[in-house]
């Protein structure tokens, strides 16, 4: 039997009630299995499903092999040791033991027959780009970056059978995301991996496309895909508009029998009134008629249903992937104006911008740069967040940060609640009238922002920062794309067209970038300093 992962008849609902799953029937076999569907369609909970986090409310899970599950958003105990996260230090720590000369026989029974596991260590950690890392170092001395790096090692030195990658690419720079794609390249047993990174999807043998509780597969990888997904649209579009033509065509014979039937009847009461057949006679075709024209109607209502019907079922299957529309005119930053201005700013942990630099006008710059070289520290310190070391940080207009962790929401808040926070002067119905922009419309801006999904938890903090008051000038976001779905980063593209205030967005996201009509590429590297195009990415280092 090859390894695989089944699920039958699979229920899951959240404590509130909402059903994610009703009855699912899904099995994955050997190969890389890409699984992508709209933000909120269950993509993480199956996961957690299949790793055992989650208890199913019906139906069952069984997996082949052991599992390997690395999740979304875990933080690690700054405190750990780089060991102890991978999940070797017992057996290093008797593996010295035994090199010092101690036998006691619970050393040999805790490294068992693992003898080269420091050597499978190291060796693993190199294969990631993380050989610099020693294995006596915390957690606290490693970028973010690094940390989900180290945690996939942690998980390919178990040699699972089965590997589950929830957003992997996640705050990893261009370098580390080239690292784990060579690592998903290399797998040999089952994955299945949810993403919105393109070049990761495009390594997968298929796409297994989570929609409104049910899977759709599709043979190959996100190119392949979307070109199949392309066809399918079309023709669902062009069904669309035969089942409209066919409900057209029904109104009008069902309007027409209804004219001939009308007819009819005026002429039995005009041969009534006449009295030119007996009575009897009449009464006859009178019954006759009543009994055809009652099936003709029938006949033709029925059909009327059918057509409509058949137009319901073929407007469903053509996908409504909504775009965020803002119309924002306070955000505008007229071309000369002074936005912001940095003069000899050096920042907590090292990074400096020596000189100064100036934002003008609506700008748009892109803030690049490797994991841990201070991307986040330079933005929470033009926020205010954090103090300077030496030098300053001047904003010249409103301005608003979105933090990678989003923790501008409220979870105890409604998505309503959260923007009234940010714009105590808007009325309630303003505030439910723009956020049906940002695709929070009717009870959906009353859902609290801690029961979101990871891609509904972002567009309701920005549909917080865009409609604050004052109007930000200058907006600022931090990895933007974390978490988002590909029909996510769309709209999410979509909303920063409108938006006509300056924008600084840092992000190993090269492709969303370039979607944003960048005017300024920026690297921080130690210091800050203005590149070419042609120079993002930058060169891969060893």
């Amino acid at each position: 039997m090859p390894l695989s992962i089944s699920c039958t008849s699979l229920s899951f609902a959240w404590p509130d009630g909402t059903p994610v799953f009703e009855g699912l029937d899904v099995a994955f076999g050997p190969g890389r299995t890409g699984l992508v569907g709209v933000n909120g369609s269950g993509k993480s909970t199956l996961l957690k499903l299949i790793a055992g986090r989650l208890s199913p409310a019906g139906g069952a899970v069984r997996v082949a092999g052991e599992i390997g599950h690395l999740p979304q958003n875990v933080t690690l105990d700054t405190a750990l040791r780089v060991d102890e996260a991978l999940g070797i230090a017992a057996q290093r720590a008797a593996l010295h033991a035994i090199e010092a000369g101690d036998a006691a026989e619970e050393h040999f029974e805790t490294v068992g027959d693992d003898w080269d596991v420091e050597e499978r260590a190291l060796a693993t950690l190199g294969e990631l780009g993380l050989g610099h890392i020693h294995l006596d170092r915390t957690i606290g001395e490693v970028s973010g970056g690094e940390s989900v790096l180290l945690r996939l090692a942690a998980l390919l030195l178990r040699r699972p059978d089965v590997l589950l990658l929830d957003e992997p690419t996640n705050n990893l720079d261009l370098h580390a995301r080239g690292r784990l794609y060579a690592a998903v390249a290399a797998w040999s047993g089952v994955m299945v991996v949810v993403s919105h990174d393109r070049e990761l999807l495009e390594l997968v043998d298929q796409i297994a496309d989570l929609r409104s509780g049910e899977i759709t597969w599709y043979g190959g990888n996100l190119s392949s895909y979307e070109q199949a997904l392309a066809v399918e649209q079309e023709a669902a579009e062009r069904m669309v508009r035969v089942a409209e033509s066919d409900l057209r065509k029904q109104k009008r014979e069902l309007a027409d029998a209804q004219v001939k039937l009308a007819r009819r009847k005026r002429y039995g009461q005009k041969m009534n009134e006449q009295k030119r057949e007996p009575k009897i006679v009449m009464g006859a075709r009178k019954r006759a008629a009543q009994e055809s024209a009652g099936k003709h109607r029938i006949l033709h209502e029925e059909r009327l249903a059918e057509a409509r019907e058949r137009l319901d079922d073929a407007v469903e299957a053509v996908r409504d992937d909504d775009e965020i529309r803002v119309d924002l005119p306070y955000t505008a930053v007229p071309p000369g104006r002074s936005v912001l201005t940095l003069r000899d700013l050096e920042l907590l942990y090292g990074a400096r911008v020596e000189g100064g630099l100036d934002l003008h006008g609506p700008e748009r710059v892109a803030l690049t740069g490797r994991n841990g070289a201070g991307k986040t520290t330079l933005l929470r310190t033009i926020a205010g967040e954090l103090r300077p070391v030496a030098g300053e940080a001047t904003a010249h207009v409103p301005l608003r940060f979105l933090p990678q962790r989003l923790d501008v929401l409220d979870g105890e808040l409604t998505v309503a609640e959260n923007v009234a926070r940010y714009a105590p002067g808007a009325t309630p119905n303003r505030i439910r009238a723009r956020l049906a922009r940002f695709l929070f419309r009717g009870a959906r801006a009353d859902r609290k922002a801690a029961t979101l999904s990871g891609g509904e938890r972002f567009r309701a903090a920005l549909a917080a920062l865009m409609l604050a008051e004052p109007a930000p000038q200058l907006l600022m976001l931090d990895e933007p794309t974390n978490n988002l779905d590909l029909a996510s980063v769309r709209q999410l593209t979509t909303a920063l067209e409108s938006y006509e205030g300056a924008l600084v967005v840092a992000s190993h996201d090269l492709p969303f970038l370039r979607s944003l009509g960048i005017t300024r590429w920026l690297l921080l590297d130690g210091g800050l300093r203005e590149v070419a195009p042609a120079e993002v990415p930058f060169p891969a280092q060893d």
